[in-house]
């Protein structure tokens, strides 16, 4: 069964940073292209940065470009969100989500992917 699990989700205040994981179980994180997405309330789900499995090549959102960093350990099989200089807008559930599909730039639309984890809650707040 192919399984995703986020975790590293938590209440930061403003400025702060956290580290996101995306664990995967039932599969290989190495040979899929793996997305973070985010869901705040009322709005929709929003593309913050993607990993293509060719190249290792990363695609980021405008609003978290420079702030978030994302990796993969294909060694523990996960694949992180490194985020940084966190604001008030960053709250959202985020989520990790993957697919099949080669790409040599990796796509922020959500249609793409067809497994996703359950999320995790990041709230900033002071």
């Amino acid at each position: 069964q192919l399984q995703l699990m986020e975790s590293g989700g938590g209440l930061v205040q403003p400025g702060g940073s956290l580290r996101l994981s995306c664990a995967a179980s039932g599969f290989t994180l190495a040979y899929r292209t793996i997305g973070w997405f985010r869901q705040a309330p009322g709005k929709e789900r929003e593309g913050v940065s993607c990993i293509s499995s060719s190249e290792d090549s990363t695609n980021y959102a405008g609003s978290v470009k420079g702030r978030f960093t994302i990796s993969r350990d294909n060694a523990k099989n996960t694949v992180y969100l490194q985020m940084n200089s966190l604001n008030p807008e960053d709250t959202a559930r985020y989520y990790c989500a993957a697919t099949l599909v080669l790409f040599r730039s990796c796509p922020l639309s959500h249609e793409t992917f067809g497994s996703w984890g359950q999320g995790t809650q990041v709230t900033v707040s002071s």
